[in-house]
């Protein structure tokens, strides 16, 4: 399942709706202190609106869900969500994803609504393969199989909607209800499509296979960086051909894999031609050799980066500073010194590799990179996650200010757990103040933070412990963690 980029709308940080939205642990405890009526409609807002920047890597669902059970919020405003006519108008799959997983979590804790309306979006709903993902790993075999006839009943029985079904069965996260289906004793008709579908599938992969026309053994450097500048087209079925900006990942892709090439073709006696197609050449094979070169630290490289980030065309410029992130050699590290000084995005990828490399000596460079990048582009910066992971390791203790700051404000759940932990390096408080809250995190990685930090001192925190220690849904990682901070210590 794909779906498109759309920046969401976040409100203030301060407010009851903008901490949940970020799925802050101060969102839920406000929350439950809140006017009953102002909580739910912040949650439901949440619900129907999705804030997260990236749902793929971003977590709310297990959030939302705790705090829809703790408020007793009922199903009808779901309900009505997902059945409503902009179903059949909005296609896109983050308008219902996060509701549908909501339920999933719900279905979990026992609620037999939750079930029911699962079953009958995935019966009747546009985003249907989502709804039977939550209920594959949940739902028992009887109720999946009652599925069946209503899921496949939406594939026409001819030639298109066989490969609209191949291509459904493939998507699927979980094959258990597809595998009922086929398996079905009550159903041949339906038993013997799907073994056909799937055998036709499996045939049309392998002649895709066969008719491939990629780079073959005995292709030399030239032809590799030829193929790389050829336009790429997706395969059938590729996911990619369905996403946001596709031609731009297509390419992206196609010029990653000519640089896997040429590290299995190039030999010392190729490095010249490389060398000139860095410097001078079409734009993807250019990319292709900056990429070879810097994986091997080669020592011209460093400046063919530099001239590219200053004159090159945009995708380039931008896979020549990709590049030197790569490069681990001795060479590169001083380099990175040199620059990150600077105000442009060579010096921004020269800050991010001291971060992730560098020494104490590294550390002024690091944090004077980590406060000009708050100021000039915000609490969301791309370099910030690597910047933050080197305040930590680094443990810069003046950084704390700025640390904190951006815990309070940035959007991404994701960038807030590499906040909590290099707050814990960092900041002597951490432990009786944002540790407590991010206990109540939506973050798995930030929850287990928390439990290795937070201060057990008020009540809440012990009986926060407990609770997630007793939660069928939490993540082993964190259980782990809680269990070793409640178990009795035993006198030395």
């Amino acid at each position: 399942m794909f779906a498109e980029y759309v920046v969401p709308d976040i409100a203030p940080s301060g407010t009851l709706l903008g901490l949940l939205q970020r799925g802050r642990g101060d969102g839920t405890l406000h929350a439950l202190a809140a006017p009953r009526s102002e909580a739910l409609a912040a949650l439901h807002h949440c619900l129907r609106h999705d804030p997260r920047r990236d749902w793929q890597i971003e977590h709310r669902s297990l959030y939302y869900a705790r705090l829809h059970r703790d408020l007793r919020a009922g199903l009808a405003e779901l309900e009505a969500h997902l059945f409503s006519d902009q179903d059949h108008l909005d296609h896109r799959e983050e308008r219902t994803g996060l509701a549908l997983s909501v339920l999933g979590h719900l279905l979990s804790y026992g609620d037999a609504g939750a079930l029911r309306v699962l079953r009958r979006y995935t019966a009747e709903g546009h985003n249907w393969q989502w709804a039977l993902d939550e209920l594959a790993v949940r739902d028992d075999d009887a109720g999946l199989r009652s599925l069946g006839p209503a899921v496949l009943a939406r594939f026409p029985d001819d030639s298109q909607g066989d490969t609209a079904l191949a291509e459904a069965m493939r998507e699927a996260y979980e094959p258990r209800p597809w595998r009922l289906w086929e398996e079905d004793p009550h159903r041949r008709g339906q038993r013997e499509r799907l073994a056909r579908v799937r055998e036709q599938h499996s045939f049309d992969r392998w002649s895709r296979q066969l008719r491939s026309q990629g780079p073959r053994p005995g292709w030399s450097v030239a032809e590799v960086l030829e193929w790389a500048q050829q336009a790429p087209e997706a395969a059938d079925g590729d996911p990619a051909a369905g996403q946001y900006g596709a031609p731009d990942q297509l390419c992206r892709r196609r010029e990653a894999a000519a640089a896997r090439c040429l590290a299995a073709v190039a030999g010392p006696e190729d490095r010249p031609l490389l060398l000139a197609a860095a410097a001078d050449g079409p734009p993807a094979a250019r990319v292709a050799a900056l990429r070879y070169l810097a994986e091997r630290d080669d020592p011209a490289v460093l400046d063919l980066v530099e001239t590219a980030n200053a004159a090159a065309p945009h995708q380039v410029a931008e896979a020549a500073r990709a590049a030197f992130g790569r490069m681990r050699g001795e060479a590169a590290l001083a380099r990175a010194r040199s620059w990150a000084d600077g105000d442009d995005e060579l010096a921004e990828a020269a800050a991010v590799m001291l971060a992730c490399r560098g020494g104490e000596r590294d550390a002024p460079a690091v944090l004077g990179a980590l406060r000009r990048t708050v100021r000039l582009q915000g609490a969301d910066a791309p370099a910030l996650p690597a910047l933050v992971d080197g305040v930590g390791r680094l443990a810069i203790g003046c950084a704390a200010p700025v640390l904190r700051h951006l815990y309070r404000e940035t959007s991404s759940s994701q960038l807030r757990g590499r906040l909590a932990g290099a707050l814990a390096a960092t900041d002597p408080a951490f432990a009786a103040g944002f540790a407590v809250e991010c206990l109540w995190d939506c973050e798995q990685s930030t929850r287990e933070i928390a439990a290795r930090f937070a201060a057990t001192g008020e009540d809440r925190v012990v009986e926060r412990l407990r609770n997630l220690a007793a939660d069928p849904a939490e993540e082993a990682g964190v259980q782990s963690a809680v269990r070793g901070r409640l178990r009795p210590r035993t006198a030395g």
